[in-house]
């Protein structure tokens, strides 16, 4: 099978298409055929072995050389304990706790990391909603958005951000997006009630708190360049901040110093703790009821991953970049 292999961290040139044996589901794995695989913010941060953290996963070069977390595809064999599947059967998961390897032609995952996907979603869409639907969801429904709540999104109009945007007003939130200004017509179209260019306005600032009249109920934040205390600051009293990404140093910080400030500013601050997969039988339900649409910037053809990857780190994306193999 052809298959993307990246033997050390650096740019999207490290990766190379190369030939590998196709795997061979054992106990309870099933063998996906895939038809396509998304570039989330981990697979970036993977590749280039930045923040550090991501080096947990092989410290001085990657541990698994095959990256992609995503996938959509078609069942084409199981091992002997599995019971969900059968082949034929068209499937999506994520595979960041299963060995990676969604960039290739085919793909072994245990049973538990993947989950029927709607008849009505392409494959396409399918990969778009793994990681990105499932942050997106456990940040707006662990502890559930309430009708009326204002909810700002940071870094609203990628994989995370567009599609919690649709979730959070399906749920009744009132929404503010913040991005690049040549983003923000696109967010208003799909459907946030308020917009704000970052590279004008920073939203934790006094006088943008006055302007927009009052905190944030909940912020969610996929880039996290700015310190706790600006975030407490922007928060209403009860209100939440969810980091889902950003460099190493607001991870330590929010690790270090999110469970004090919470205790201290009647606000909790904090990391999301992804649950991967757990949720996907309900991201199909909201596709099926019309709320949610994978917005897809862009697709490559699988020989083609490293421009794939170039484009995305260009921070030009909408959405997702997706990247086909069938």
């Amino acid at each position: 099978m052809k298959a993307i292999v990246y033997t050390q961290y650096g740019t999207p040139e490290v990766l190379s298409l190369r030939d590998l044996p196709v795997p061979s589901p054992q106990g309870d794995e099933v063998l996906v055929k895939v038809h396509a695989a998304s570039i989330n913010s981990w697979d970036w941060d993977m590749l280039r072995g930045e923040p550090f953290f991501v080096r947990m996963w092989g410290l001085t070069k990657p541990r698994y050389q095959v990256p992609g977390a995503d996938i959509a595809g078609r069942v084409q064999a199981v091992g002997p304990q599995v019971t969900r599947f059968r082949p034929g059967d068209e499937v999506f998961g994520d595979l960041c706790e299963s060995g990676w390897g969604g960039f290739a032609e085919y793909a072994c995952a245990p049973e538990k990391a993947l989950a029927l996907k709607s008849p009505h979603m392409s494959f396409e869409e399918a990969v778009a909603l793994p990681q990105a639907g499932m942050m997106a969801l456990q940040s707006l429904r662990d502890i559930p958005v309430r009708p009326g709540e204002r909810v700002l999104l940071n870094g609203a109009g990628g994989g995370v951000g567009t599609l919690a945007l649709q979730m959070a007003k399906h749920f009744g939130a009132e929404v503010t997006a913040v991005d690049r200004a040549d983003k923000l017509d696109f967010l208003r179209a799909l459907g946030a009630d308020h917009v704000i260019d970052y590279q004008q306005e920073d939203f934790t600032a006094p006088a943008s708190l006055a302007k927009r009249g009052r905190g944030y109920d909940r912020i969610i934040d996929v880039v996290a360049n700015r310190s706790l205390f600006d975030y407490a600051r922007a928060l209403q009293p009860g209100g939440r901040f969810l980091m889902i990404g950003g460099t190493s140093s607001s991870i330590v910080q929010a690790m270090l110093l999110g469970p004090l400030l919470s205790k201290m500013n009647a606000r909790q601050l904090g990391i999301l703790a992804l649950v991967p997969n757990r949720d996907l039988t309900v991201l199909n339900e909201l596709y099926e009821a019309g709320p949610l649409r994978p917005v897809i910037d862009r697709s490559f053809p699988l020989a083609d991953t490293a421009a794939a990857f170039r484009y995305y780190g260009t921070g030009d994306v909408k959405g997702k970049v997706i990247v086909t193999s069938a």
